[in-house]
């Protein structure tokens, strides 16, 4: 009888349950990673790569480092008589040096390791004064390493319950299992862009050989996202520019005033942004607009502008906020402010927090329009949310949910103007491709009284100034976030981890201070209550991984301090380095690395020496290119599974130009050799943008 998996032939779209050693409990975990059948789990992609490389002489390494060494194990194998943690410990000795090795509840060694030359990969600390290693990865006898020297191990996203070997194995034996792989491209396209035919693209992405093998499977599904992403967003373009508004809106004498009023006096650049949106909403057409802005340009008021314009206008405005604490701020402000200035408009707060009694009122009092601002996170668009009369949605950060949200409001038969806020600044030459579908409007501008940021690029050796300088922030009464690229110790990279740093501030600075850590992997309602006490000042110290790019708005944080800089793209630098400088106090930003190349030094001066977001993209555009394997992917610019818009921004061209001339060949796909990109593209728009199960 044949093995389950091999009972019938596989393709994209069979079960991961089909494939061998996965059972039902393992299926549902896949399934928290969107993994539900082979398509899915050959299209999720290593985050990093582990490199095997030439083993290092004991001597020459260095605390922190991961590394490979190799040498003969000294004297006997020892494990401890403690029976609940037995430890085993051998000493590995080679020409310049010897190292302590040891491994927790694995007592068995003793009975493996029979001596002789042993190869070990792992973390190198020291303790009491003693190199060490502790639960390396072992390669005994030393020729199982060479297998491995040289090659780049696919590094994958996890989930609890779902190892890195597990997705390894899993992903090895879906690409010999399916026969077959559907070409998404047209043959011409591929010959004409030299590109690689899809199997090769997965095959070389999850386990390449080479780097050369890496990169050209890179190159082939970097085009292949952007284009399809393209080509939806000129669909979506081709059906709104057909669109007349529903929304009879003119311009109102109470904003005049109210702009008048306001405690600060609006940029020139803000006067010329509003103008836009406010004739793009009075036209008769449906606004579908980006407002590009740095940090701190006072992208914020001009939302609630657009939301009071339609409310004076008898009509409903939405505002989306990424987080439900800044969705509180804003509420706050607005409410503010209408109080202030006497404008009779009642704003409401709908979050996925709240009570089912609050909801419910909530639900009421927009459905019956009682309220006129409604403000929260995406549960202000639920389907139980029904509008009077939405006129416009503004969303914070969000540009794919707002593709999809025009789509559910078309079913709906509403077309609201769409307004979205982003404070990532992209090169207008990019700009104009991935906001293919709005128009676009650039706050280049800061206010007058914005305090500049001090920086600074040190290496780790500032360390205890830099913690003595935090404490003396935190002694003034003042806040601090640091800022570390990873959750937790990885057995494959290097890196400071959010919960080990949290642990040694904590030893660190003095025991009145309050330190705790955030990062992606936590539930939303622990992030938000972790945010939410940060902003109250029940936190001094916000230890945390790029969630907190966008989301918090805490005046009283006045340092923030990045860990291993050099593994961060520019504009992600710049977006978190944006979570200071927003009070009256000044502010710093330290960015520490652990790298002495001179082109990390090169691109980390461009930070120290200016806070202009847009000079600072332009930079990374020239700076970043395909061959930076190792960096992590820029984020907050739409979150594509592969492609990035700084490291690809010339793939990103290429396929703009192809996607064109599609559009203008076989503007329906009804060519035989682009049935199946048409019939992907279709399945793709259909799903949020590719963020669902394809």
């Amino acid at each position: 009888m044949l093995p389950r998996f091999l009972e019938k032939s596989m393709n994209e779209y069979t079960r991961v349950g089909e494939l061998k050693g996965i059972g039902d409990k393992t299926e549902k975990l896949l399934q928290k990673l969107n993994i539900c059948n082979i398509g899915d789990l050959l299209r999720y992609y290593p985050r990093e790569y582990a490199v095997y490389a030439e083993p290092t002489p004991i001597g020459e390494t260095c605390e922190g480092q991961i590394v490979t060494i190799q040498g003969a194990i000294y004297g006997k194998v020892q494990v401890s008589s403690n029976t609940k943690m037995p430890v085993t410990t051998i000493y590995v000795k080679d020409m310049t040096g010897t190292i302590r090795v040891v491994w927790f509840r694995m007592p068995f060694l003793k009975n493996t390791l029979k001596g002789g030359v042993i190869t070990l990969r792992g973390k190198v600390i020291v303790k009491k004064g003693t190199k060490m290693m502790e639960h390396p990865e072992i390669f005994y006898p030393c020729s199982k390493y060479s297998e491995k020297m040289n090659s780049l191990q696919p590094v994958y996203p996890l989930t609890t319950g779902v190892s890195n070997n597990l997705l390894t194995k899993t992903i090895k034996q879906a690409l010999n299992c399916v026969e077959e792989v559907k070409e998404i491209l047209p043959a011409s396209i591929v010959k004409e862009r030299n590109l690689v035919d899809v199997r090769t693209a997965f095959r070389g992405i999850h386990f390449p050989d080479t780097k050369e093998e890496y990169f050209a499977a890179r190159n082939r599904l970097v085009f292949e996202e952007f284009l399809i992403f393209i080509l939806a967003l000129r669909k979506l373009k081709e059906s709104e520019d057909k669109m007349n508004s529903p929304f009879i809106l003119k311009g109102q004498e109470r904003i005049d005033e109210f702009i008048q009023a306001l405690p600060f006096e609006l940029t020139g650049a803000q006067k010329r942004v509003w103008s836009e949106i406010q004739e793009d909403m009075c036209s008769g057409r449906n606004m579908s607009r980006l407002v590009q802005g740095d940090v701190g340009s006072g992208k914020t008021i001009l939302s609630f502008l657009g939301l009071i314009l339609v409310a004076l206008n008898g009509y409903q405005g939405a505002l989306m906020a990424p987080t439900e604490v800044l969705a509180k701020q804003h509420y706050e402000s607005m409410k503010n402010l209408l109080q202030t200035h006497n404008i009779n408009l009642q704003p409401i707060l709908l979050t996925g927090s709240m009570t089912a009694k609050e909801k419910r009122s909530a639900y009421d009092q927009i459905s019956e329009g009682k309220v006129q601002i409604i403000i929260g996170t995406h549960a202000v668009f639920q389907e139980k949310v029904i509008y009077h009369n939405l006129a416009l949605v503004v969303t914070d950060e969000q540009h794919r949910f707002g593709v999809r949200q025009r789509e559910q409001f078309a079913e709906k038969g509403m077309t609201p103007h769409i307004l979205v806020m982003s404070a990532t600044p992209i090169p207008r030459t990019l700009a104009m491709i991935v906001y293919g579908d709005l128009d676009i409007s650039v706050v280049d501008e800061l206010p007058s009284n914005r305090l500049p940021i001090k920086n600074c690029v040190v290496d780790t050796g500032y360390r205890p100034t830099a913690y003595r300088f935090i404490q003396g922030q935190i002694d003034a009464g003042r806040q601090c976030y640091v800022i570390c690229p990873m959750v937790e110790e990885s057995e494959f990279l290097e890196g400071e981890n959010v919960l080990d740093y949290s642990k040694k501030l904590r030893n660190e600075l003095s025991e009145n201070v309050q330190v705790d850590y955030l990062h992606g992997k936590m539930k939303q309602e622990e992030k938000d209550a972790i945010m939410e006490r940060f902003a109250r000042n029940e936190i001094q110290v916000l230890v945390s991984t790029t969630v907190i790019e966008v989301g918090i708005d805490v005046p009283n944080a006045t340092v923030i301090m990045i860990e291993n800089a050099e593994r961060f793209g520019l504009a992600q630098l710049h977006q978190l380095r944006g979570r200071v400088g927003r009070g009256a106090h000044q502010s710093y930003c330290i960015f520490m690395t652990g790298s002495n190349a001179d082109d990390t030094k090169k691109r980390l001066d461009i930070l120290q020496t200016s806070n202009d977001g847009f000079h600072i993209a332009n930079q990374d555009l020239q700076l970043r290119g395909p061959g930076d394997l190792f960096g992590i992917r820029q984020s907050g610019i739409l979150d594509f599974k592969m492609a990035d818009v700084f490291q690809d921004s010339d793939v990103l061209q290429k396929a703009a130009e192809c996607a064109n001339n599609l559009l203008k060949d076989d503007p329906n796909f009804e060519k035989e050799e682009n049935r199946n990109l048409g019939a992907y593209l279709r399945h793709y728009m259909q799903s949020d943008f590719g963020q669902t199960t394809l």
